[in-house]
């Protein structure tokens, strides 16, 4: 695919991340929660990181069940410091269970999540990456609100990253064909 978004580069998981899986809107609250946690094991490095070890995160935190990591406590967080498959980071391992106790408290993630944008994917329509901004005051205002429910590694920059990741904002470049596919996924 010619004209691809120009973060993506030539690593042929970033390709197909890129062509199959970025920018398409997602419904499902766990897939959600998950992309949530994952892009707070982010901060500080490269997504690339993340989605190489994306399977091992996914064994190591039992499929993301919240139901799950909600019960979990210090036994399970030296288990993770342990597990050269993750990363190893002890404030973000906490803030994973925080978060799970904190997604528990919300009766529907998704629809919480949506709300955020009107139920309809944004479609801001940038035509160079040097025009799209790390962060926004919506991605402001929701991670200010994640947080006062007791969400943890969730700040403006990862909300919006995340809301791209997961189709609440269609940050393909106008050029990228990936953009018209996402924006017919939008619903009506």
């Amino acid at each position: 695919m010619s004209d691809r978004c120009s973060w993506v580069g030539s690593d042929p998981i970033y390709i197909t991340y890129h062509d199959t899986e970025w920018g398409v809107p997602e419904y499902d609250s766990r897939a959600l929660w998950e992309k949530l946690i994952l892009d707070g094991f982010q901060a500080g490095l490269s997504w690339i990181t993340i989605l190489k070890k994306r399977e091992n995160f996914r064994a190591a935190f039992e499929g993301f069940d919240p139901h799950v990591i909600a019960r979990w406590g210090e036994h399970d967080v030296q288990r993770l410091l342990g597990d050269a498959g993750i990363i190893r980071h002890r404030g973000k391992i906490e803030a994973a269970i925080t978060n799970a106790r904190a997604y528990l408290e919300i009766e529907d993630f998704s629809a919480y999540c949506w709300d955020w944008v009107g139920g309809t994917p944004l479609q801001p329509g940038f035509t160079s990456q040097a025009d799209v901004p790390p962060a926004t005051p919506l991605s402001t205002a929701f991670s200010k609100d994640l947080k006062a429910r007791g969400f943890k590694f969730c700040g403006p920059t990862i909300v919006y990253a995340w809301m791209e990741a997961c189709g609440l904002v269609n940050d393909h470049l106008t050029t990228c064909p990936r953009h018209a596919a996402c924006r017919a996924l939008a619903p009506r």
